[in-house]
């Protein structure tokens, strides 16, 4: 299974660039694209869970998931996650992983998936700026722009005072480099699901440098980490520049998974891949 978080504002069209890709790659795969609406942003928790919901019910029904809570008869599943962005695939993909946490939460332990994860332009710490730099990609009437940003900051800092005043955190962004840290932030992931992080020196939403800083601390945790830095691509576009080298880095991932979930012993003394030891 193949599952995939949009990044925010992105339509159909341009995630079929990379279900296309999937189905060349890997045709046998089924696919869930999970696609984030703009007011994603300054929707609620309970708002965010309920659309998620379908994702949760595709699974399932691909047998991914126990069928009950007291039950471990799901087959065992092979699955690729990969998520575009921060405010986009990584909120709406930790908000799944909470979810599936709290409804299995008995069976954490029982989890054993084949699985990868590739990070594309994510995860890095969310500010206002860059907030409001990706609705300002997204919107391009100069007066709807401003009118959109100047709610966005007030939604922000709104969030923000309220946070304060009664000690719970309402920034629904902020958590999002903290959440990715967990090696488990989707129950059938672990230490042993490798991670590919794949980001730019031209990104100006998310910065090379924070990428890099948190795939160094995934790794000082335990995480099988391998990195791809792209020089000339800007936010999301990175498999446009370089389709080749891209796809090559999403297949050199699952090779490893698949070849892990055959022999565990034997993948674990691999040695880290070119690209990231340079970096890390």
């Amino acid at each position: 299974v193949v599952l995939i978080f949009g990044w925010l504002g992105a339509q159909l069209r341009h995630l079929k660039s990379y279900t296309r890709a999937y189905t060349k790659l890997y045709p046998n795969a089924a696919q869930i694209v999970v696609r984030c609406n703009p007011d994603t942003f300054w929707s609620t928790i309970s708002t965010i869970q309920q659309r998620l919901m379908p994702v949760i019910d595709a699974l399932e029904a691909l047998h991914c998931l126990p069928p009950s809570e007291n039950s471990s008869a799901q087959r065992h599943a092979r699955i690729l996650t990969h998520t575009f962005s921060n405010v986009g695939g990584c909120l709406q993909m930790t908000h799944l992983g909470h979810m599936l946490q709290q409804k299995y939460e008995s069976m954490s332990t029982q989890w054993s998936f084949t699985s990868a994860l590739i990070l594309d332009s994510c995860p890095t710490p969310v500010y206002l700026n860059t907030i409001k730099l990706a609705f300002s990609i997204m919107v391009q009437n100069p007066i709807v722009r401003y009118v959109v940003l100047t709610f966005i900051s007030t939604v922000y800092f709104t969030r923000f005072c309220l946070s304060l005043l009664f000690g719970k955190q309402m920034m629904l962004v902020s958590d999002i480099p903290i959440d990715m840290w967990n090696p488990r932030v989707l129950p059938w992931m672990g230490l042993h699901t490798p991670r590919l992080y794949l980001f730019s020196r031209k990104d100006s939403s998310s910065p090379w440098q924070e990428v890099v800083h948190h795939a160094r601390i995934a790794k000082e945790r335990g995480m099988d980490v391998r990195c791809e830095l792209f020089e000339g691509s800007e936010h999301v576009t990175h498999m446009r520049v370089e389709p080749e080298r891209y796809w090559s880095s999403v297949q050199e991932v699952w090779t490893v998974a698949v070849s892990r979930g055959k022999d565990e012993k034997r993948i674990s003394q691999t040695p880290p891949a070119r690209q990231y030891r340079s970096l890390l």
